[in-house]
């Protein structure tokens, strides 16, 4: 049995020619036959790749969507995000979890059903949702939930719990996803049709010299949130020195309440692309790479056979519309559930086959990046409006937006409001005029950006979108004035935590620290100095920590802080050596919850 399974192993290294930078797509590959990748399995992939067992197990342990131990024949993944939360997701949490007889975490006594609780899944629009297998289930209550469980005892094949599928490409053969589209406001950029090679035709017309300064002349920024200037990095990494050049997209879109990358995927893959290939020309480069995120392999069948159809129609692959030399294709490579992954050096690690860990900065990608090499990496958005740019022209682009943010932008709005969905939008439109388009629900804050950006206020929803005020990756999360927002960003320092890589100690421990005073703080145990404290650690690791996951993680708390000055009423002062707030019953409760066992005095 261990000859046939390494035989099998030996076969899918094979399959990617045993290079080890294709890691990823290897142990995946491993897990998808057996479920786990075992020890055993390491051992063979090591000596196949000419590497190491612990660099295997490196990898596979980094990942969430990795094991090394085998769990269900079907894996329940309950999206806990705070969109979910507030949706219901612990009234589904406890359905799912007394269906089946097990907690959060555990598989069912016949190995059948696992089931678990992840980040953000990009379906905030339509929460509470799961991930069974790679199997999207959306708009969940805790009936709906408990007939899942029971139709999967059934059958154990989650794909025939779509019994109606979306709007769009979602009821394509190759997706039949339940997922809808949700698209509330059309703009002349995205969903606006596209056909196919007619932007490419307009590139190659031009030097490659001239289709940077096109961009650059559309002053089109990042979308992703950064907002470096699209022309400039390309133009940094033409004349970067390098044999090889590439392009990367980063469609690994795992911000809390962010999902407009996954409507563009959905129904503007074929301009997605064609920005691509585009790119490809301007830079000299022949290899582009799509980073997809793991919750989004339902995606996969459909992309690739877009790509296969272009190829066909002489847009990719070797001398692209007869244009000799110019040689271009691409590739999808899966991600497998890690939210660093979104930072573009921890991108292209894992797209070198390694953990996703961030990289020093500089070099630059634009200077070293994939394998070494000048690459660029934008986002999914940023390459759609490439090609557009190329169609239309920078001018016609720059009259969009406002004064140094040209264009529009795609924005994922949820929460506390009546019509959560896609939204294309001008740059310059305020966050008053978005709540009113989503029919907001008597909000009292909003998150700008999702919670590596900021919070804000009713005195700033005058503000304006764009990245002189406002600046935004596509998440704005609505919430109503019962909310309470330091306990919001309680719940966006569990994800941070789980979610650092460790490496650093502010991040690693930092986060902790801040946690434990908010906590305090919203339990009713704080006093006046916690508020204080918590501003210093905040702004501490935001300037100490090694890349924007830790940098950008105490910004929940730092904008709960700053909209909000109630939390003066909610510390008490020390009176006698003693801390008048002190809730003996409360301590005693979570010391029970500690230990697992009940208290026999109280």
């Amino acid at each position: 049995m261990k000859q046939a399974i390494a035989a099998v192993v030996e076969g899918i290294c094979q399959h990617f020619g045993s290079d080890r930078t294709r890691m990823m797509d290897i142990v995946i590959a491993v897990q998808e036959r057996f479920g786990c990748v075992s020890k055993e399995a390491m051992e063979v992939i090591a000596r196949e790749v000419s590497s190491h067992r612990v660099e295997v197990e490196s990898v596979v342990t980094f990942y969430s969507f990795l094991s090394m131990k085998p769990s269900g024949r079907v894996t329940i993944r309950l999206c806990k995000d705070i969109v979910d939360w507030m949706k219901g997701y612990e009234a589904v949490a406890d359905a799912l979890a007394k269906e089946l007889g097990v907690t959060m975490g555990e598989t069912t006594p016949d190995g059948a059903i696992t089931l678990a609780q992840t980040p953000c899944i990009g379906m905030s629009d339509q929460a509470p949702a799961a991930l069974v297998n790679d199997v999207v289930v959306t708009n969940l209550n805790p009936d709906r939930a408990r007939q899942m469980v029971r139709h999967l005892r059934r059958h154990l094949d989650p794909h025939q719990l779509i019994t109606m599928v979306g709007d769009g490409n979602n009821a394509h053969p190759l997706v039949r996803a339940m997922v809808r589209n949700n698209i509330r406001r059309r703009g002349p950029v995205y969903f606006n049709g596209f056909v196919s090679g007619s932007s490419l035709q307009q590139a190659l017309a031009r030097s490659p010299e001239a289709v940077i300064a096109e961009i650059r002349a559309s002053r089109l920024r990042g979308r992703g949130g950064a907002g470096f200037a699209t022309g400039q990095k390309w133009e940094f990494a033409r004349n970067a020195p390098g044999e090889n050049r590439f392009v990367l997209c980063n469609a690994d879109e795992g911000e809390p309440g962010t999902f407009k990358d996954r409507v563009l995927l959905t129904e503007c893959a074929d301009q997605l692309f064609e920005g691509m290939t585009i790119a490809g020309y301007a830079l000299g480069s022949q290899t582009g790479i799509v980073y997809l995120r793991g919750e989004y392999a339902y995606l996969r069948a459909y992309l690739d056979s877009v790509l296969e159809e272009r190829r066909k129609q002489g847009l990719l692959g070797r001398k692209i519309l007869g244009r000799a030399g110019f040689d271009f294709d691409l590739r999808i490579q899966m991600g497998a559930g890690a939210y660093v992954c979104g930072e573009e050096t921890a991108l292209i690690s894992s797209c070198e086959g390694l953990r996703g860990d961030p990289k020093n900065r500089p070099p630059f990608p634009a200077q070293k990046g994939y394998l070494g090499c000048p690459t660029i990496v934008n986002n999914v958005e940023t390459l759609c409006a490439v090609a557009r740019i190329m169609e239309k022209g920078a001018e016609w682009f720059a009259a969009m937006g406002s004064e140094r943010t040209t264009g529009t932008k795609l924005l994922s709005i949820c929460g506390d409001c009546r019509k959560p969905g896609v939204y294309e939008v001008p740059f310059g439109v305020t966050a008053r005029e978005l709540l009113e388009m989503a029919e907001a629900d008597n909000p009292g804050a909003m998150l700008i950006g999702g919670p590596c950006r900021q919070m804000i206020g009713p005195e700033r929803f005058g503000g304006q979108i764009c990245y002189d005020d406002l600046a935004t990756g596509g998440a704005i999360l609505i919430f109503n004035r019962a909310r309470d927002r330091l306990e919001i960003a309680e719940h966006y320092l569990d994800f941070f935590i789980e979610e650092s890589c460790g490496h650093c100690t502010p991040c690693r421990v930092g986060l902790i620290l801040l946690k434990r005073a908010v906590h305090k703080v919203v339990t009713g145990a704080g006093e006046p100095a916690d508020l204080d404290y918590m501003r210093r650690l905040a702004y501490t690791i935001g300037q100490t920590s090694r890349c924007g996951l830790g940098q950008a993680a105490p910004n929940p708390v730092l904008g709960a802080l700053q909209s909000l000055h109630g939390y003066a009423d909610m510390v008490g002062e020390r009176k006698s050596g003693l801390l008048s707030t002190f809730d003996l019953s409360r301590a005693v409760v979570d010391a029970e919850l500690s230990t697992g066992r009940m208290s026999q005095y109280v």
